[in-house]
C-alpha cells in the first residue's frame, strides 16, 4: 500500500511545478501561424520578459532548452579561437564551458568548487594579468542549479571595472530568473541567459537571450553566428518566422503569455519576496534535523543561498533512500545530487515558480515523516520551525 496516490509534487530544481491555468492556455489546437492573433500575443510577450530581466535592451526566443540558449548566448559574441573567462561555482558553470569549447573558443576556467560562491580576488588577477585584452566574454551562473550557490553578480561587474577590462558579462539566469533578484541593466550584465522551464513556469523548449547595445555591436563582427542562431533577426523581425527562424513554438507561447500575466499580477517584487521567505522555511527545517544527524546544507552562508533551489548533504546512500521513500510512498519527488561524489549522499529542492506556502510545508512534512521511515537520524522540531517563520513573515 502506497499513500502516493493523488496530485504528485515534483520538487526538483526544473521542470518545475507548472500551473493549472498554464496547462489550460496550452491546451487548444493548432492556431494559424500566418497571421491573426497569435501574432498579438507572441509581439505581447516581448515588453513582458523585458521586465522581468529589469532591462531595456533586446530579447531572443530560441525553441530549445537551456543548453540550447547558452549556445545561441555564445554563438552570437564569440569569433573561433576567441577566448573565454568561465567562474564556474557548479556542474552547470563548467557545462556552459563546454558548450564555449564546442564552439572553438580558448576556454579558462576558474573554479571555485561546488560549496562556494565567486570570490573577486581572483577574478582580479585573472583580468588584470590579461594586458592584451584576449578575455572577450566573462560567463557565469547566477545560480549554479547543482549547487544552489548564488552569485554576486554586481560584485563580478564592480571588479571587472575596477580592472578596466572590457570583456562582455555573461549571466546564465536559467534557475533563478523570477525567483533571486536579478536586474540586467543595473547590475551591468551584457547578455543574460535563461529558458522556460523553472521560474517561468512553462514546460521545457524555450530558451531566451537577452543582449544590450555593446554585446549587439560585438555580434556583428563574431563568425560564429549562424544564420539559425543569429539573434538580430529574432529580436528585430522583419517578418513574423524570422523570430524563431521557422515554424513558432504555439503552444509553448500560449503557456508563456499565462505564466508571464501571473509574475505581473503578482508583481515581480512580490514573487522575489515569496520565493525568499519560503526558501527561508525549508532552510528553518534543514537547521533542525541537522542538529541531530548528518543532513547538512551545501551552501552554509544564508547570505550566498538561492531562493530557487537549495541542496543537502545527507551522507552516503541516505540521500537516494529518502528520495525513494518520499516519491513512493508519498508522492513527493525531490531532486537527485549533482557534481557532487558519492551522488547519492546529496539531494536537492527545488522551491521556484509555482510554489506557495502549503506546498513547502507539506513538502518539509514529508520529508520528515521519511527521515523517520527510513531511520536516517536527524534532529527534531523541523516542522514546528518552519511553520513559526511562515506564520512570521506570511
Amino acid at each position: 500500500m502506497s499513500l502516493a496516490q493523488g496530485r504528485q509534487y515534483l520538487a526538483i530544481p526544473g521542470p518545475s511545478v507548472v500551473p493549472d491555468r498554464v496547462l489550460q492556455a496550452m491546451h487548444r489546437a493548432a492556431p494559424n501561424i500566418y497571421g491573426g492573433p497569435l501574432y498579438d500575443l507572441t509581439y505581447s510577450l516581448i515588453p513582458d520578459l523585458k521586465t522581468i530581466a529589469r532591462t531595456e535592451g533586446n530579447v531572443a526566443i530560441y525553441i530549445g532548452n537551456g543548453h540550447a540558449a547558452w549556445e545561441a548566448s555564445l554563438a552570437n559574441v564569440l569569433s573561433r579561437g576567441d577566448k573565454v573567462l568561465v567562474l564556474a561555482t557548479g556542474l552547470f558553470g563548467l557545462g556552459w564551458a563546454e558548450v564555449a569549447r564546442g564552439l572553438k573558443a580558448d576556454v579558462e576556467v576558474i573554479d571555485y568548487g561546488v560549496q562556494a560562491d565567486v570570490s573577486a580576488d581572483r577574478l582580479d588577477a585573472a583580468l588584470r594579468a590579461d594586458t592584451g585584452g584576449r578575455i572577450k566574454a566573462v560567463m557565469v551562473c547566477h545560480v549554479d542549479t547543482s549547487a544552489g550557490v548564488r552569485n554576486d553578480i554586481p560584485a563580478i561587474r564592480k571588479a571587472m571595472d575596477a580592472a578596466g577590462h572590457g570583456a562582455l558579462l555573461m549571466v546564465d539566469c536559467i534557475a533563478s530568473l523570477a525567483c533571486d533578484r536579478f536586474e540586467m541593466d543595473a547590475w551591468g550584465a551584457d547578455v543574460t541567459v535563461a529558458a522556460s522551464q523553472k521560474g517561468l513556469m512553462t514546460p521545457p523548449g524555450l530558451g531566451f537571450v537577452w543582449f544590450n547595445e555593446k554585446a549587439a555591436k560585438v555580434q556583428e563582427t563574431a563568425d560564429c553566428a549562424t544564420g539559425y542562431w543569429n539573434w538580430k533577426p529574432r529580436a528585430h523581425p522583419q517578418g513574423y518566422w524570422q523570430l524563431f527562424g521557422g515554424t513558432a513554438p504555439t503552444h509553448h507561447l500560449y503557456g508563456l503569455r499565462a505564466a508571464l500575466d501571473m509574475i505581473m499580477e503578482e508583481g515581480l517584487e512580490n514573487v522575489w519576496a515569496r520565493h525568499g521567505k519560503l526558501a527561508r522555511a525549508l532552510w528553518a527545517a534543514v537547521e533542525a534535523w541537522g542538529q541531530g544527524g548528518p543532513m547538512a546544507f551545501n551552501i552554509k552562508d544564508p547570505a550566498k543561498r538561492s531562493h530557487a533551489v537549495s541542496a543537502f548533504g545527507l551522507g552516503a546512500g541516505n540521500s537516494d533512500k529518502l528520495r525513494g521513500w518520499c516519491e513512493e510512498k508519498a508522492g513527493l519527488t525531490l531532486g537527485i545530487g549533482l557534481g557532487r561524489e558519492p551522488a547519492d549522499a546529496f539531494f536537492r529542492v527545488g522551491h521556484m515558480g509555482h510554489v506557495n506556502a502549503q506546498m513547502i510545508l507539506a513538502a518539509i512534512a514529508t520529508i520528515d515523516a521519511g527521515l523517520k521511515a527510513t531511520g536516517i537520524p536527524h534532529g527534531a522540531g523541523a516542522v514546528e520551525a518552519a511553520t513559526t517563520l511562515i506564520a512570521a513573515e506570511a
